[in-house]
């Protein structure tokens, strides 16, 4: 079971069920919201453990064998740009995409990799597995910055679905609101939903992605719940005027407010769309997460994380893009390349990507919403014996679409294996501070930590070529 942080300030699986009840750090207040935003919302699609971009985004068939993508390069609406032939639905959508070649970092390791993307800043100093858990002395991740800088305040700001980025009992650094403090957390709605099988599975017709209250949690119930609650407070008024606790009350009450919040809730009943909707996104844990991003975001939420991994039902990491080959991958019967192509990886990712896009381009609402992809690093450019790619932190790709972003564009560039960057390199603060930029937010902005030193939201600089 994964770790419960901040305990003493969660309810009870059987309460606000997937709600995660921030204990809270006195921090100073929000900034005000952000002035004619090209973008209203953000969808961030992390995908976790590194997509190949040699066998993506970035092909290079002239490379030499052992290092070209068994896959082939195939044409897209944009003359000039290909992508690999597993991504057939999404070459269809080239004309919204910034693809970005030249994005580059010098670690290896997964935590200390996921910190510097998801807050645009490196790790100092590198904090490796098991140490690199979150703290309250962290900076605060992208979707916590959007939530601190301003948004509608009658829902949640950010959420990250379908699960945090998390595993062996430890929450990845990087993933929360850090010195901002916990009134800034995402909400993570899967988290305390262990007893829901992840991974690959067959296709149904229900919704599995674990975002409403259990099935043996009735309305009735979290209210009696809330009755206890409010018994108990009752029975300390002295420690009801302490800050702490009253701040606590603040946030039991958005936390209330949410689970009641009829925009949310529709927002995370999947039953709500159209079989057609649902069958085009795909009947599976991504498909229907990357669905319930775009319903969030029509709720009002500001940032949704999609956090692309599984879980087994055996509580092991099986991570589709760190497809390192070999008896590491092995749980579901494929390996390496064989992975990447099975019906739960690429696949599941161009139907979801692209049904996304296209959903977001009919509804009129992907020029107000930014769609980033990207991970924590790439692939090497030499497939290794067990037929996989290992970590490769120093040239990979991420992909901008929607929100004031120029579509069917490439930035940046890779030598002729995709190793190294050969024009124009983005740190993962550039790029951070582009999808903020893109959103309204000043980069430059400052925030102060718990000692009140003064830090840049974003330590890079916008990509002002693409927006």
């Amino acid at each position: 079971m994964l770790h419960r942080r901040d305990a003493m300030l969660r309810l009870g699986s059987a309460g606000c069920g997937a709600l995660s009840l921030p204990h809270l750090l006195a921090m100073e207040e929000a900034a005000p919201a952000p002035v004619n935003p090209k973008a209203r919302s953000c969808i961030f699609l992390f995908m976790w453990g590194g997509q190949p971009q040699q066998d993506m985004w970035d092909m290079k068939p002239n490379a030499p064998e052992g290092v070209r993508s068994p896959f082939r390069p195939i044409e897209t609406t944009i003359p000039g740009i290909t992508l690999g032939d597993q991504l057939p639905q999404t070459a269809r959508q080239a004309d919204k995409l910034a693809i970005i070649r030249s994005l580059n970092h010098s670690t290896t390791d997964h935590g200390v990799s996921v910190y510097h993307t998801m807050t645009g800043r490196a790790m100092v100093p590198p904090r490796t597995f098991p140490s690199n858990g979150r703290l309250r002395t962290d900076f605060p991740s992208i979707g916590s910055m959007f939530s601190y800088l301003g948004g509608d305040v009658s829902v949640p700001p950010s959420f990250s679905i379908p699960r945090p980025v998390a595993h062996d009992g430890l929450f990845y650094a990087g993933t929360h609101a850090g010195f901002l403090g916990s009134a800034h957390d995402p909400v993570e709605l899967g988290e305390v939903f262990n007893h829901v099988q992840t991974g690959p599975r067959p296709e149904s017709s229900k919704s599995t992605v674990p975002l409403a209250l259990p099935d043996d949690v009735s309305i009735a119930r979290l209210q009696a719940r809330r009755g206890l609650l409010n018994l108990l407070e009752r029975a300390d008024r002295a420690v009801q005027t302490d800050a702490t606790s009253a701040a606590f009350n603040n946030i039991y009450e958005s936390a209330y407010r949410l689970i009641h919040s009829t925009s949310v809730k529709d927002a995370l009943n999947l039953e709500l769309e159209s079989s057609a909707t649902r069958d085009r996104y795909g009947r599976n844990e991504y498909g229907e997460s990357f669905l319930t991003a775009r319903r969030l975001v029509e709720a009002g939420v500001r940032l949704v994380t999609v956090n692309w991994m599984f879980i087994t039902p055996r509580a092991k990491v099986y991570n589709v893009w760190d497809a390192h080959g070999g008896l590491n991958d092995l749980e579901f019967g494929e390996t390496g390349y064989g992975m990447l192509k099975a019906s739960y990886c690429l696949p599941a990712f161009d139907q979801a990507y692209s049904a996304l896009l296209e959903d977001l381009s009919e509804r009129g609402l992907l020029d107000e919403t930014l769609v980033s992809c990207v991970g924590e690093f790439g692939r090497t450019p030499k497939i290794n014996p067990a037929n996989g790619r290992d970590h490769w932190p120093f040239c990979y790709s991420g992909v901008l679409a929607g929100g004031g972003v120029q579509g069917g564009t490439v930035y940046g560039a890779s030598d002729n294996q995709a190793a190294w960057v050969k024009e124009n390199p983005v740190t993962p603060g550039d790029y951070l501070a582009t999808v903020c930029k893109a959103c309204g937010l000043d980069p430059s902005r400052e925030v102060h930590d718990l000692d009140g030193r003064p830090f840049r939201i974003c330590d890079g600089n916008p990509i002002s070529d693409i927006l």
